[in-house]
C-alpha cells in the first residue's frame, strides 16, 4: 500500500466526529481478540491513528471517499464483542466507528431493516413492543453487539439449533454495502451474492443496512438439566433437537466439572460430576419436553425460568453457552483459552466422546446443539487449559487427524479461522470493492499472498509497521 497521509485524511474530516485522544482511540482499536493467548501476543498493541463516527450512510461514503483518496486504511467497528481480532487495525488509520448508525428503520410481518450499529438488544425489544416479533438468531453477546458486527463476523448462535447458520439461505435477506474507491457505489445485495460480504470482517464494503426475517417473540422457559454422565448429556440433547415438534432456541452441554467450577450461580446446585444441558424452550412445547425428559431416568431438572426455588437468579442461560461459556471460565482461570470445532451431523457423538476419552481435562468439552443443512448437527466451543502455543497447536493437528474440523480462534484472517481456504466470491467481490485494498487490511490472505500454504500461522508484512 501506498504510505497514508493521515494528517490530510483528519483535516479534510475534521467537520465530522473524530477522535484522537489516545486513550480512547486505544480502546475503539480492541476487542476480544484476548480470548486467545496467541491473537494477544500478536495483536496487543496495535492502534489506529483516529477514529471517525458517521450519523448516516452519506457521512460514512464521505469518510471513505476520503480515506481513499489520502490511502489511509479503515477498519470497521461496532461493538467490539468479537473474537478473532476482526475489529483490530493491523496497519493503523482509521477506525470507522458504527455505533451511532443504530436506527431500526421498518419492521413489517416477518422482517425488520436496521442501521450495522444497532443493539441486538435494541432490535428485539423495538420488534417486540411493534408486533409481538424477535430475532431468528443472536449472538450470546445479545446485550452489548451490534447486528452489523453479528453479520460481518458472527457465524450463528442462540437460535442456531432451528434457523441455522448466518449464512444459510434465508437468514439474510438484503445487505446495503458501501465501497471503498474514489467515488464510493452503494449496492444492495441480496441472494447467492450475499456470501461475498457476510462474515468477511468488512474486507469489501461497509455494511450501512440490513434486511433480516424475524420469528413469533416467546417468553422462553431457561432450563438447566442435570446428568452423572456425559455420553448420556449427548443423547438426550441430540434426541431432543430432533424432536420437530418442539420449538427450542437453546442447548448446549457442559461437560463435568465446568458448571460446579465456572458457573457461580448454578456451582450450589451441582456437584463436580455433574454434567450440564441448558435449554431454552417455548412456552407452549414445555408439555412436550415435560414428556420426553421423564423417559430419560438419568436426567434431572435443577432449574426452570418460571418455576424455581434457586435463592438467585442465574440470569439468562444463554449466557452460560456459545463464546459467554469461555468467558465465565477466563474470570476463574486465566489460563483457560478455547477452540471452535465442527463434528458435524453424521453421528458427531461417538467423535465428540472419542475427542473427549483423548484430551480430558486438559481439554473440556462445550457442545453446542445446532442444524446444519436440515440435520441435527454439534459443535464444539471447547475450553482448553493453554500451556504453550506448540501444544495448542498439537491439540489443533489430533483433532483434525480425527476428523473434527477446526474453525481456529487464534487466528486473525478469515482463511484461518474457517476451512482454510479462498473463497472466491469474497476476494472477487474485494477487487471490484476495495481496488487499494484499503479495507481491513490484514485480514483476507488471498489479497495479500495468494499462493500461501497454510504451513504456518500467517503474518501480515503491515503488522510490526503498525506497531511501531
Amino acid at each position: 500500500m501506498t504510505a497514508p497521509n493521515i494528517t490530510a485524511a483528519m483535516e479534510a474530516l475534521a467537520h465530522l466526529e473524530i477522535d484522537v485522544n489516545p486513550a480512547s482511540v486505544k480502546a475503539k482499536s480492541r476487542d476480544f481478540f484476548w480470548y486467545s493467548p496467541v491473537l494477544k501476543d500478536r495483536l496487543d498493541g496495535l492502534v489506529a491513528d483516529f477514529v471517525a463516527t458517521p450519523k448516516s450512510q452519506d457521512e460514512v461514503i464521505e469518510i471513505l471517499r476520503t480515506c481513499y483518496a489520502h490511502d489511509v486504511p479503515v477498519t470497521t467497528r461496532g461493538a467490539g464483542t468479537g473474537n478473532y481480532g476482526q475489529a483490530i487495525p493491523l496497519a493503523g488509520g482509521c477506525i470507522l466507528h458504527l455505533h451511532k448508525m443504530d436506527a431500526v428503520k421498518d419492521i413489517q410481518p416477518g422482517r425488520f431493516v436496521a442501521e450495522p450499529g444497532c443493539l441486538l438488544k435494541d432490535i428485539d425489544a423495538a420488534c417486540k413492543a411493534h408486533s409481538g416479533q424477535e430475532l431468528r438468531m443472536f449472538s450470546s453477546t445479545w446485550a452489548t453487539a451490534t447486528i452489523g458486527g453479528f453479520i460481518a463476523g458472527g457465524s450463528g448462535g442462540v437460535g442456531s439449533i432451528h434457523w441455522g447458520s448466518l449464512r444459510d439461505v434465508g437468514n439474510i435477506i438484503r445487505l446495503r454495502v458501501v465501497t471503498m474507491e474514489a467515488e464510493p457505489r452503494v449496492i444492495d445485495i441480496t441472494g447467492d451474492d450475499l456470501h461475498r460480504v457476510s462474515h468477511a470482517y468488512g474486507t469489501n464494503g461497509i455494511i450501512t443496512e440490513i434486511e433480516m426475517p424475524l420469528a413469533a417473540a416467546y417468553e422462553w422457559v431457561d432450563l438447566f438439566v442435570s446428568f452423572k454422565d456425559f455420553g448420556q448429556a449427548l443423547e438426550y440433547s441430540y434426541n431432543l433437537a430432533s424432536c420437530d415438534g418442539l420449538l427450542m432456541k437453546l442447548a448446549t452441554v457442559f461437560e463435568a466439572p465446568v458448571a460446579k467450577d465456572y458457573f457461580q450461580r448454578v456451582a450450589p446446585y451441582v456437584d463436580s460430576d455433574d454434567v450440564v444441558v441448558a435449554l431454552m424452550i417455548a412456552p407452549h412445547s414445555m408439555p412436550g419436553f415435560e414428556t420426553f425428559t421423564r423417559s430419560h431416568d438419568s436426567a434431572k431438572v435443577i432449574y426452570r425460568s418460571d418455576d424455581h426455588d434457586w435463592a438467585r437468579s442465574p440470569g439468562r442461560v444463554f449466557e452460560y453457552g456459545w463464546n459467554h461459556t469461555t468467558l465465565r471460565a477466563l474470570k476463574v482461570d486465566p489460563s483457560i483459552t478455547y477452540l471452535q470445532v465442527g463434528y458435524g451431523t453424521d453421528d458427531p457423538i461417538p467423535l465428540i466422546e472419542k475427542i473427549r476419552d483423548m484430551f480430558s481435562p486438559e481439554v473440556l468439552q462445550h457442545i453446542e446443539v445446532t442444524r446444519q443443512g436440515g440435520k441435527i448437527g454439534m459443535g464444539g466451543l471447547s475450553l482448553v487449559k493453554f500451556t504453550n502455543e506448540a501444544r495448542l497447536d498439537e491439540i489443533v493437528a489430533q483433532h483434525e487427524a480425527e476428523g473434527a474440523m477446526i474453525f481456529n480462534p487464534h487466528r486473525y484472517t478469515l482463511e484461518e479461522g474457517g476451512r482454510q481456504s479462498t473463497d472466491e466470491r469474497q476476494l472477487d467481490f474485494k477487487r471490484q470493492a476495495d481496488p487499494k485494498g484499503l479495507l481491513n487490511p490484514g485480514k483476507m490472505i488471498a489479497w495479500d499472498d495468494p499462493d500461501w500454504s497454510y504451513d504456518g500461522m500467517y503474518a501480515y508484512p503491515g503488522l510490526s509497521k503498525a506497531a511501531e
